[in-house]
């Protein structure tokens, strides 16, 4: 279960960060018609409760035999409208003369963004970075719902099927719960100074 919820944690991770820096340098950067409407409609999956969405994500997962496994883990979670946000903000703080002077020196846009405005961007993406792991890691309710044998369980899912109905093991559970919160003590603790960078950035313009 522990590896479960380290192999949950990385691809979710990974794929917000690449899909959501790439989406939020368009809309802060890219001019193409309807960005921003295509970015309000974006805004308004964030005030929609996220257990709506489960009966529509389950018969996805169903119809693509994902139910139980890895894949129907991650996959829903794997791209966030927050993290768009996030990245939007951070890209709109940036001073837009480099990414011009990038253009000038020949650069195109794909280079702009990667060589130039990644790197520009790291607080932000360690920001986007450490709220998704810990999103991630204490995901349970997506998790309940779309695995039922104990080897395709997440940690959290584990820590829940601990508590009985007539009786608990508590030392036991407490254990549990101390080796699942280490390792994000541990990831805030390596990261804090660049999490709070980036949050600093992405409210400073826009």
């Amino acid at each position: 279960m522990f590896l479960n919820s380290v192999l949950l944690t990385v691809l979710r991770t990974a794929g917000q960060v690449v899909l959501c820096t790439m989406a939020g340098y368009a809309f802060a950067r890219l001019s193409f018609p309807g960005r921003n409407v295509i970015f309000v409609a974006f805004l308004s999956v964030l005030m929609v409760p996220t257990q709506l969405y489960l009966l529509p994500q389950y018969e996805i997962v169903q119809a693509l035999g994902w139910l139980d496994s890895l894949p129907g883990l991650v996959m829903p979670g794997i791209f966030s409208a927050f993290g768009t946000f996030l990245m939007r903000q951070f890209f709109m703080s940036l001073p837009a003369e480099l990414e011009e002077a990038a253009r000038l020196d020949g650069a195109n846009p794909w280079q702009a963004f990667s060589r130039v405005m990644v790197p520009l961007a790291r607080p932000g993406i360690v920001a986007l970075t450490v709220f998704t792991v810990l999103w991630s890691w204490n995901d349970l309710l997506w998790p309940l719902v779309v695995t039922t044998s104990p080897e395709k369980m997440p940690l959290s899912v584990g820590l829940a099927q601990m508590v009985g109905l007539h009786g608990t093991d508590f030392p036991v559970l407490m254990a549990g719960a101390l080796l699942a919160t280490l390792p994000m003590l541990l990831t805030f603790m390596v990261l804090q100074r660049q999490f709070i960078q980036g949050i600093a950035f992405t409210g400073s313009k826009g």
